[in-house]
C-alpha cells in the first residue's frame, strides 16, 4: 500500500535566495567557540609554545562541527530541544532535578567566564572597574535576550552575527600588522608536543572546546527557527550543514588567528598569561590600534557568548523542569556568581580557568544523550544517523570525555 506525499512536498523547492534566509542558528550557537575562555586558552598556547598547538585548535574545531550538526539535526527532526527530550525520557522527578542541577551549574560556570571577559574588555577600553563592567555586560546581554524571548529570533541572530564580525576583526587584525612565519605555521599542523606542560594545554584546549551549553542551545535554536517550516526536513539538513560549516570555519579561523598573533608577537613576553597582560603586550609590540581592536573583539565575545549562554540556561530549565523563570529574575541570579567573584577581588584569569574546569563535568551529560538520540529511529525517524555518523560521533564523545577526565586529573 502506498501513501501520497503531503502537499508541501510537491511544491517547487525553495530558491537559493530563500534558503540563504534559513542560515543563522549555527552562527549563534558557534559563539560558544569564541568566548573569552577560548581567547585566553589560545593566547596562552601561542605565547608559551608558538605555533606548536595549531593542530590542536583545528582538531577541536573539526570535532565541534560534527557535534553541532547533530544538535541542530535533533531539533529539526524532533521539533524539540535536547533538554526537552531529556525531560520527557527522565520520568523520575528526582532524576530530572539532579540532571537539571548539573546542567544549570555548567551554564552558570559558562556565564562566569563570559561576564568576566566582558568586564575585562570594558576595563581595557574605558577603565571601568571590573565589578561595574560585569554589571554592564549583564545588562546589555539582557537587552539582547529580550529580542529572542519576544519572538524576534532572526533579529537576535543578526545582532549576534554582527558581534561575530566584530570578534573576527578584533582578533584577526594583528595578522595584518604582523603576518606569521608561514613555514613555522605549517610545522604546527603536525601533531607533536614539547613537554608535559604543552600536553596539559592541548588537553585544556580540546577538552573545553565542546561546551555543553552550545549543544543544548543549538537544538533549541534549530527548533525555534524551523518550527512550521514548509521546507522539507532533508533540505533543512543540507542548509544546516552549510550553516554549521560557515559558523565553525569562522570560529576556527579566529581561534587559529589568536594563536598565531600570540605566537608571532607575544612568545617569551612576560605577563601574557592573562588577558590584561596580552593586551598590554599587543599595545607595545603592535600598537594602539591592534590593542584596541583586540579589546573590542573581547567585549563582543563576552556580550555575545553570555547572551547565548543565558538562552541555553533558560532552555535547560524549561526542558527539564517544565518551568520558565521570568527573564529578568533569571539573568540576575546567573549574574550573581560572576559579580561576587569580581566584587571580592578574585583574579579574573584564574576564574576563567576554573570555570573551564567546571564545564568539563557537564560534557558527558550532553554528549552521550545527543549521540544516543540521533542514532535512534524511534526518536529521529528516517532522519536518524547513518551507522558511520554514529560511529564517528561515539568516537568523538569518548575522546572528549577521556580528555576532560585527563584534564581534571592533571589540574587536581
Amino acid at each position: 500500500m502506498t501513501t501520497e506525499a503531503p502537499p508541501s512536498d510537491t511544491r517547487r523547492p525553495p530558491s537559493s535566495a530563500r534558503l540563504v534566509t534559513l542560515l543563522g542558528p549555527a552562527v549563534v550557537a558557534g559563539v560558544a567557540y569564541l568566548d573569552p575562555g577560548n581567547v585566553a586558552s589560545n593566547m596562552t598556547a601561542g605565547a608559551l609554545f608558538g605555533y606548536l598547538l595549531v593542530w590542536v585548535v583545528i582538531a577541536g574545531n573539526a570535532t565541534a562541527w560534527l557535534i553541532q550538526y547533530l544538535s541542530a539535526k535533533l531539533g529539526i527532526a524532533t521539533g524539540a530541544s535536547l533538554p526537552e527530550l531529556l525531560g520527557r525520557r527522565l520520568s523520575k522527578p528526582w532524576v530530572r532535578r539532579a540532571f537539571w542541577a548539573q546542567a544549570e551549574l555548567v551554564a552558570m560556570a559558562t556565564d562566569i567566564a563570559e561576564v568576566i571577559g566582558g568586564a575585562i574588555a570594558l576595563n581595557l577600553l574605558f577603565q571601568l572597574p571590573l565589578l561595574v563592567g560585569g554589571l554592564v555586560t549583564g545588562i546589555i546581554s539582557l537587552c539582547l535576550l529580550l529580542l529572542q524571548s519576544r519572538g524576534r529570533a532572526q533579529l537576535f541572530e543578526r545582532v549576534i552575527t554582527g558581534m561575530v564580525v566584530l570578534i573576527a576583526v578584533g582578533f584577526c587584525a594583528g595578522l595584518l600588522v604582523a603576518p606569521p612565519h608561514w613555514a613555522s605555521v605549517a610545522s604546527g599542523l603536525v601533531p607533536h608536543f614539547e613537554g608535559s606542560r604543552s600536553v596539559l594545554l592541548a588537553v585544556s584546549i580540546l577538552g573545553a572546546t565542546i561546551m555543553p551549553h552550545a549543544i543544548y542551545a543549538h537544538s533549541a535554536l534549530a527548533r525555534d527557527r524551523f518550527e512550521g517550516s514548509l521546507v522539507a526536513p532533508r533540505r533543512l539538513l543540507r542548509v544546516t550543514r552549510i550553516d554549521v560549516t560557515i559558523a565553525l570555519v569562522v570560529a576556527g579561523t579566529v581561534n587559529v588567528a589568536i594563536l598565531l598573533v600570540a605566537a608571532g608577537t607575544l612568545r617569551g613576553v612576560s605577563g601574557t598569561d592573562t588577558l590584561e597582560g596580552a593586551h598590554a603586550a599587543l599595545l607595545v609590540h603592535l600598537g594602539p590600534l591592534v590593542a584596541t581592536l583586540f579589546a573590542v573583539g573581547l567585549l563582543a565575545s563576552g556580550l555575545a557568548s553570555t547572551s547565548v549562554g543565558a538562552y541555553a540556561g533558560s532552555e535547560i530549565m524549561h526542558g527539564l523542569l517544565h518551568y520558565r523563570v521570568p527573564l529578568l529574575y533569571r539573568r540576575i541570579v546567573t549574574l550573581l556568581p560572576a559579580l561576587a567573584l569580581l566584587a571580592f577581588g578574585a583574579d579574573p584569569t584564574s576564574a576563567l580557568v576554573i570555570s573551564q574546569v567546571v564545564l568539563s563535568f557537564g560534557i558527558p551529560f550532553a554528549l552521550v544523550p545527543l549521540v544516543l538520540f540521533t542514532a535512534s529511529r524511534a526518536t529521529m525517524g528516517d532522519l536518524r544517523n547513518r551507522w558511520h555518523t554514529t560511529a564517528l560521533a561515539a568516537v568523538a564523545a569518548v575522546a572528549l570525555i577521556v580528555l576532560n577526565v585527563v584534564l581534571l586529573v592533571l589540574v587536581f
